[in-house]
């Protein structure tokens, strides 16, 4: 069917994989009743009348903090295997992981001395807090 025949299962699987999303949003869209208005059109508070514009300024100290959680989450997921064939693989693959570790912790080395995984309130920058209405 395609152009190795051992991938044959890969490929449909793809296809299929690939396919099944876009079918569902396209069902959606066609069978979803369309009613544009000016409720549908607001956020919704919980109930509460809603006051103001949705729009929140996260801090950046929280993709900080998820970035490096990705960071080292990535590497976990390249570390299990390497554990689990420790004894097959050899001394230098065991270098070569050394050196993955190494490279990865420099950046949250570098982002912790540059005083962004800090939490408290650095100066020159203003927080601007959302005082809520509720009448």
């Amino acid at each position: 069917m395609f152009l190795l025949p051992e991938y044959d299962t890969f490929w449909i699987l793809l296809l299929i994989s690939s396919l099944i999303p876009i079918l569902t949003f396209q069902i959606s869209r066609a069978l979803a009743p369309i009613r544009k208005g000016p409720e549908k059109l607001t956020s919704y508070e919980s109930g509460i009348e809603p006051t103001g514009d949705a729009w929140i300024q996260f801090r950046i100290r929280y993709y900080m903090f998820a970035l490096v959680f990705v960071i080292f989450d990535v590497e976990t997921v390249f570390l299990y295997p390497w554990a689990m064939s420790f004894n097959v693989l050899g001394i230098s693959t065991f270098i070569e992981v050394l050196i993955l570790v190494l490279i990865s912790i420099v950046g949250p080395v570098y982002a912790w001395r540059k005083g962004a995984l800090e939490w408290s309130q650095l100066p020159g920058i203003w927080v601007v807090e959302r005082k809520w209405k509720i009448s």
